[in-house]
């Protein structure tokens, strides 16, 4: 992708969601209570961008007179929900909070780390690779490789690590610039003799490519009759959210003047958003990649042929099956309208590791 001056980037709204964050109540689980009477709740703002782990050091420093004694294996769980560290904190607020819960009461554990169910986390650094190896996956998204992430110095590593932990995006930006991730647009020119991906032969001198968006989708089932988010039935257990890791991409096509958060998500979840409804929606397996491993192209499922057999339907039925399947689409805390035009979303939206992240609420 081309360089982009630094003042191409939407930094009004880049500020607005760095610096947003969740009310949060934390509350110590009562195994871990030595002193009587047990300390009150810790109060605090959890970052929207941030994660769990970074919160441990401040948090700890409230609970510490009545801890146990041995060495801290620091958890949390919202209503029996262990919670995953390394999903950044807003996204977390946005899926399990159908109706939001402010402050959101969640539980901290310094004892029994569940890790026959989630990933080890030593604090910061775990966190930090989580982000690099996030970034680096993004970075092949959207260049075809991740040259640009591989080689940068120590000092600029270090200096945007510390912009994302502090939230500073003065630094951040003056940093990300030189990866040339961003911003997105519906189509970008080469200008340099670079091979194309797969292939020893190099790109045309200004050929067009088309511009690949990183995503990543947590897809929620809720009640099918569900008329209010309070309602909602609480996330029991991760197995019951999907989470699909695809990259979009945004191509010129004639009759479309701009490609709408609806148009990206009937492509990117055909499973619910086909124009076509569907019997039943096959369960996405979860994406893995190790830190030098390039992404798979492909999507992460594949639904089975009845899966994807569509009823035949008209189009007023076949627009109230979809209007009924999608109770909700939430992105850094906002309930967008599906005709917000797509490329806004990608580059207002994203988070410091270049991914979008999306939340749906599905009627099931």
């Amino acid at each position: 992708m081309s360089a982009a001056p630094q003042d191409a980037w939407p930094e009004e709204a880049a500020r607005w969601h760095w610096t947003g964050a969740v009310p949060l109540q934390v509350h110590l689980h009562d195994a871990d209570v030595t002193a009587l009477p047990p300390p009150p709740p810790f109060m605090l703002f959890g970052p929207r961008i941030g994660y769990f782990p970074l919160l441990v050091s401040t948090i700890k420093a409230h609970f510490s007179s009545s801890l146990p004694p041995g060495v801290d294996t620091v958890w949390f769980e919202y209503k029996g929900l262990l919670l995953k560290w390394y999903i950044p904190i807003g996204v977390l607020f946005d899926l399990l909070c159908a109706e939001p819960e402010r402050p959101w009461n969640l539980t901290v554990h310094f004892r029994g780390y569940p890790a026959d169910i989630l990933s080890p986390c030593e604090g910061e650094d775990s966190v930090k690779w989580n982000y690099n190896n996030s970034l680096k996956e993004a970075a092949f998204i959207i260049t075809g490789n991740s040259k640009n992430v591989m080689n940068m110095s120590q000092a600029d590593q270090l200096a945007m690590w510390e912009s994302v932990r502090k939230r500073d995006t003065d630094s951040y930006m003056n940093i990300s610039t030189k990866l040339k991730l961003g911003p997105f647009e519906d189509h970008f020119w080469t200008s340099s003799l670079e091979p194309r991906q797969g292939s020893d032969e190099p790109e045309s001198p200004g050929s067009v490519k088309p511009c690949r968006v990183p995503v990543r989708l947590y897809v929620r089932r809720v009640q099918e009759d569900l008329e209010y988010f309070e309602d909602a039935i609480p996330v029991s257990d991760w197995e019951s959210v999907s989470y699909i890791n695809r990259p979009f991409e945004i191509r010129k096509e004639g009759g479309r003047r701009i490609t709408t958060l609806e148009h990206a998500l009937e492509t990117l979840l055909p499973e619910f958003f086909g124009s076509k409804p569907t019997a039943r929606a096959a369960d996405p397996e979860p994406a893995s990649t190790t830190p030098d491993s390039a992404p798979d192209d492909s999507d992460t499922t594949q639904g089975t042929p009845r899966d994807r057999e569509a009823a035949l339907a008209s189009p007023q039925e076949m627009d109230v099956a979809k209007k009924a399947r999608v109770k909700l689409v939430r992105i850094q805390g906002m309930e967008l309208g599906l005709d917000t035009p797509f490329l806004w979303v990608a580059n207002n939206l994203r988070n410091p590791e270049c991914f979008l992240h999306v939340c749906v609420y599905i009627g099931a």
